[in-house]
């Protein structure tokens, strides 16, 4: 019995990705693969004694569980949150920081490059939407790059990269849903992003200086830089503050337990708008871009969310979270090599799929995997299950790696779509290769210093 339903855990993955193969909407692959192999473990009960359960009253079972998900509040935050990150992008905020912030780094080698980087961490921290962020860098910053003389492939890895850290720093959408599917508190895991998310931005900066040091070729400065005065420091301060306060107000009233994740959606949705209003850039035609673009974005995620569950639930019922927990305990390494080898899996799966389906497939079935190792994470008294909160810190980094490998990073399409005809995919490839590297040493940290994750929540909420 156990062979068979073991079998039967393998060819429903084995048929997801044939029908992945096959191009069809991920989100259609998931919901016909559910439904096929409840037919299929329907005929293996009848004829081959497997006592998988399956029958036609699953369909009724599996239509529960996404009537369940769907009335989630949390998941209300994910619309709100993405209409909140497309406004600020038509909001102008970016294009006035660029700008002001050139100034600011203009004697710096590298400089604009740092400018780059920093943009991104504020833009990651306001709207969370890599794609919004990697083109709204592209097209703001590639040019100017590339006329000043930086090396092709330094511009592409750090406009990529720096649009990339939407994923990681909050409020990330991507956090959301790992906090829906484990259960776990969104506010804890948006406290434990903030020290990761800083620390890469910041070996992405020491990388930029030294690399702009060691050849200074790949960043020349500017020929018409210009001293830095009190007017210019005024002026990017000023550019600064309103993004900054919606920031506040947004993370301030989650971690200060003002407010639910929910709700302080909503202020920054609302303070998005005002944003927009205050710079003269909100009208009828910018709020219909926006609202489509939101609903498009959503559409997509839950379309996954509903195959997905529908997925997960079938699998389940074959006892596929018991063959995959037997599989990797029953591996001859201690738990920090089996959390290392879960981790490289992860890895390796972001070259082929899109951080939604992993989330939604893969993490529910290691989660049960993490607590049984039993790995002591000082959670300080407060944080409640800290090992599984450092887990998925962990998974979160090594899933925003996989918007800058190929074949599938969407960020290297993104920067593609909006780069110079001259650019090829190749030369954004070879930009992103020492970003990764440094994305995956911060991971390194992250397993070494578990306190990186945890150290913050505890201190906030204790």
């Amino acid at each position: 019995m156990e062979v068979i339903n073991d079998v039967l855990v393998a060819a429903m993955f084995f048929t997801f990705i044939g029908f992945l193969l096959t191009g069809y909407p991920v989100a259609l692959c998931l919901g016909g693969t559910a439904i096929l192999f409840v037919g299929v473990g329907y005929f293996a009960d009848i004829y081959f004694d497997a006592f998988t359960g399956m029958d036609l009253n699953y369909f009724g079972i599996v239509v529960t569980r996404i009537y369940k998900t769907m009335t989630n509040w949390v998941l209300v935050s994910l619309p709100i949150f993405i209409f909140m990150g497309l406004m600020l992008d038509k909001s102008g905020i970016a294009e006035r920081l660029m700008y002001s912030a050139q100034e600011l780094f203009g004697k710096v080698r590298g400089g604009l490059a740092i400018t780059v980087t920093l943009i991104g961490v504020l833009l990651a921290a306001s709207t969370g939407i890599v794609g919004a962020s990697v083109v709204l860098l592209g097209l703001l910053s590639l040019p100017a790059m590339l006329n000043q003389g930086y090396s092709k492939t330094l511009a592409l890895g750090t406009v990529a990269s720096a649009g990339t850290l939407g994923i990681l720093i909050p409020p990330s959408i991507m956090l959301v849903v790992m906090g829906d599917q484990l259960s776990l508190s969104v506010g804890d895991l948006f406290l434990g992003a903030v020290f990761p998310g800083l620390v890469l931005a910041g070996m992405y900066l020491v990388f930029l200086l030294l690399f702009a040091y060691l050849k200074p070729s790949a960043a020349p400065l500017a020929d018409d830089r210009q001293p830095i005065s009190i007017k210019t420091v005024l002026r990017v301060l000023m550019n600064v503050i309103p993004p900054a306060l919606l920031i506040i107000a947004v993370l301030g009233s989650i971690f200060a337990g003002i407010a639910t994740v929910t709700e302080a959606s909503a202020v920054g949705a609302v303070g998005s708008m005002i944003l927009a209003a205050s710079f003269k850039r909100l009208n009828f035609k910018v709020l219909k871009e926006v609202v489509y673009g939101t609903y498009n974005t959503t559409a997509y995620i839950f379309g996954i969310f509903v195959g997905a569950t529908a997925f997960a639930l079938v699998l389940r019922g074959l006892g596929g979270d018991e063959v995959i927990e037997s599989a990797l305990t029953s591996l001859p390494f201690g738990p920090t090599g089996i959390i290392i080898f879960i981790l490289f899996m992860v890895f390796l799966l972001g070259f082929f799929l899109d951080w939604v389906e992993i989330t939604l497939i893969v993490l529910p079935l290691l989660a049960p995997v993490i607590t049984s190792l039993g790995v002591e994470i000082n959670g300080y008294g407060v944080i409640e299950n800290p090992s599984l909160v450092w887990f998925v810190m962990l998974v979160a980094m090594a899933l925003q790696t996989s918007f800058l490998t190929p074949p599938v990073g969407f960020s290297l399409f993104y920067l593609k779509g909006v780069a110079p005809p001259n650019v090829t995919l190749g030369d954004i490839y070879k930009g992103v290769i020492p970003f990764i590297i440094i994305q995956l040493i911060a991971l390194t940290a992250l397993i070494i210093w578990p306190e990186l994750v945890t150290w913050l929540p505890a201190k906030v909420y204790g």
